[in-house]
Formats: structure tokens, C-alpha cells, sequence
């Protein structure tokens, strides 16, 4: 049954090519590399589009050094690359502006039994061309294996998470991702995962298929020595 479900996720988009939808598309790439015992390495990217392919709404580059605080806190700062196209109302045509972002981050992993916990604390600076303002972001994320007892190799897997960004300026409250759907472990460091996200903003509100393609493969591999 939980296959069944995962199926349904993976074929959600081919059957949006033929209509008109309200639901647009979000895919990522996520790599989290150890560089060594402390340092971790982010690269990032996300392409989103307005409906499942081919009309682009934001292409986002994002790239950052960490720190392991302990195993399971991290610290990072990071740089960030928005291309937009945004559709000017009432008209077809497109307008096309870019953000660049700097940001600090502090990351906890948390497990209680089965329920995987992860917490994101961001704070952003943000270029928009000559406006320049504050953000802060609060993700929370939880993962639940369901064909196992621990997120493994060849796990299927829960996954939801939330994000709400605030503003420091007059109108605090910025949007809201609240996302819900199922995850697949091909190795302890790929994994794949695939659902719907709703994306509330203060005046309106939108659908997004996603698909996340998460990569934690560490960059240098610590070899044992054996003693002879």
C-alpha cells in the first residue's frame, strides 16, 4: 500500500502536461558534504516553475560552509542567488529581476524513537536590487519510517516539515510552507522525496508538486588502520 502511495506521488505531474492547473512545481537538489571531522560543505539548487515544467517562476542557487557544533547541532553561513520572473498582472509578459541573499543558519537534529526531527533557525540579508531587507525563517521537519524501524537503506518514509518566514519591517508575516509527503532511502546517504507543498502568502495562496533529491555523501571518507 505505502508503494502504491509513493507511486501516486511520482505520477501526480504527468497528469497536469494536458490541463490547466493551480499547482506549479518546485525540484531540488540538496548536497550536504563532510569536509573532514567539523566542516560541512551546502550546495543547493531549486528550480521552480509555475506549472510542472517549462515556465519558470524562480531559479535558485544557494551555497554555504558548516560547522559541527556537536553531531547533532550545526552552524553555517551561506550566500544565495534568486533569478525571478514574475508576470505582470492582468498580461502574459514576464518581468525579470534578481536577489542576492547572504544568511546564518543554526540547524538541531533531534530522534525520539521513530520520529526524526530536524529544526532550522535562518537569518537573512537580502539585495533586491535597491531595496535591502531583513528576514527571519523557522523550519521544522519530521520523517517517520514506514517499512522499517529506522531511516535506512531501502526505507520508505514520512515526511512533512513547515517554514514560516517573518519580516522585521512593517508587515512581519511574509509566507508559510506547510508540506506533506513520502521519502525513499537508496542509500544511508541518497535519499528522494516527493509531495505537495501549500505556500500561504499574505494575500493569496498556491499548490506546489516538490521533489527533493537530497545528497549527504561526505567529500573525504576516514580510512581505518589496522594495527598489525
Amino acid at each position: 500500500m505505502v508503494k502504491k502511495i509513493f507511486l501516486f506521488f511520482a505520477l501526480l505531474p504527468l497528469s497536469a502536461f494536458s490541463q490547466k492547473s493551480n499547482t506549479g512545481a518546485w525540484y531540488t537538489y540538496i548536497g550536504n558534504q563532510k569536509m573532514g571531522d567539523k566542516f560541512t560543505f551546502l550546495s543547493e539548487i531549486q528550480y521552480r516553475n509555475y506549472n510542472f515544467g517549462g515556465d519558470l517562476e524562480q531559479l535558485l542557487l544557494r551555497t554555504g560552509i558548516g560547522y559541527d557544533l556537536s553531531p547533532k547541532a550545526n552552524f553555517l553561513l551561506g550566500y544565495a542567488h534568486v533569478l525571478s520572473e514574475s508576470y505582470k498582472s492582468g498580461f502574459s509578459d514576464k518581468i525579470k529581476s534578481s536577489e542576492n541573499r547572504i544568511f546564518q543558519q543554526f540547524t538541531i537534529k533531534q530522534q525520539e524513537g521513530i520520529f526524526y526531527f530536524t529544526h532550522r533557525y535562518r537569518f537573512e540579508e537580502r539585495w533586491l536590487g535597491a531595496d535591502f531587507k531583513f528576514r527571519f525563517r523557522y523550519f521544522l521537519s519530521l520523517n517517520v519510517p514506514l517499512t522499517a524501524k529506522q531511516l535506512k537503506r531501502n526505507a520508505i518514509y514520512f515526511s512533512a516539515y513547515n517554514e514560516i518566514f517573518i519580516n522585521t519591517h512593517s508587515s512581519y508575516f511574509d509566507r508559510n510552507r506547510l508540506f506533506g509527503g513520502l521519502g525513499y532511502m537508496f542509500t544511508d546517504n541518497f535519499k528522494l522525496e516527493i509531495g505537495i507543498m501549500k505556500q500561504v502568502l499574505e494575500s493569496k495562496s498556491r499548490n506546489q508538486f516538490q521533489i527533493f533529491f537530497i545528497n549527504t555523501l561526505p567529500f573525504f571518507q576516514h580510512k581505518q588502520i589496522e594495527g598489525n
